[in-house]
C-alpha cells in the first residue's frame, strides 16, 4: 500500500515468515523466522552501535509435527537479541515436545514459556505456527488423497475453518458450494442444569 501526497521515512521494520517442509520420515517441520530493524542508526544499550538494517532482534523457532499435530522435536536459534541472558528463554520450548498443536494453542504456549520464563517475540513466533501448520498439515494430506483418487472424508461434525472467518461462515455461499452439508449449521445446545 503506497501512502499518497507525502514523503515517508521507513523507521522499523518486522518481518515474519513461516515455512512448512515434509521430511522424508513424513513428519513436518514448521519454521518461524523475526527481524527486527530500524531505519535508522543508534546506540543499542548492551550491544553498541547499531547501523540502520542491523537486526535488532533476530530469531528462529522449528517445531517438527506429526499429522495429529503433536510436537516431536523443537529447536531455536536466537541470532541477536537485546540482552545475552535472552538466550536463557530458549530451554522452556522443550516442554512443547509432547504438546499439541490444537485448539488451547496459545495457553499451552503461556504455560509452558509465559511471563518471565520465556521470551516474547519468541512466544509471538510460536502463536502463528500453529496457523502455519493448520494451513499445511491437512491441505497436503488433502491433496495427496485427490491426486490418488481418494474420496474426501465425510465429517460428522464441522472442523477447521468451517465457521472460523466470514469466509467459512456457516451461513455463506463458500459453505453453501464447498460443504453444503454443514450451510446453516448450528451447534447443538448444551442443557442447562435444573437449579
Amino acid at each position: 500500500m503506497a501512502a499518497q501526497g507525502y514523503t515517508r521515512v521507513p523507521i522499523h521494520l518486522r518481518d515474519v515468515s513461516y515455512r512448512t517442509f515434509l521430511r522424508k520420515d513424513e513428519l513436518w517441520d514448521i519454521e518461524g523466522s523475526l527481524l527486527d530493524t530500524k531505519g535508522y542508526d543508534q546506540m543499542a544499550t548492551e550491544r553498541g552501535p547499531l547501523a540502520a538494517g542491523d537486526p535488532i532482534h533476530k530469531m528462529k523457532i522449528r517445531l517438527t509435527i506429526d499429522d495429529d499435530f503433536v510436537i516431536r522435536e523443537v529447536s531455536a536459534e536466537m541470532e541477536a537479541t537485546p540482552f545475552g541472558e535472552c538466550q536463557q528463554a530458549k530451554a522452556p520450548l522443550e516442554k512443547l515436545i509432547g504438546r499439541s498443536i490444537k485448539s488451547g494453542w496459545r495457553k499451552v504456549i503461556a504455560e509452558t514459556m509465559g511471563g518471565e520464563a520465556g521470551c516474547t517475540h519468541l512466544r509471538e513466533l510460536l502463536f502463528g505456527m500453529g496457523t502455519a501448520a493448520f494451513q499445511t498439515v491437512g491441505r497436503y494430506r488433502m491433496h495427496q488423497r485427490r491426486l490418488a483418487g481418494i474420496p474426501e472424508k465425510v465429517m460428522a461434525t464441522p472442523k477447521a475453518p468451517l465457521g472460523e472467518c466470514l469466509g467459512w461462515a456457516f451461513d455463506g455461499e463458500p459453505v453453501r458450494r464447498y460443504r453444503p452439508e454443514f450451510f446453516g449449521w448450528r451447534p447443538p445446545e448444551t442443557p442447562t442444569s435444573g437449579r
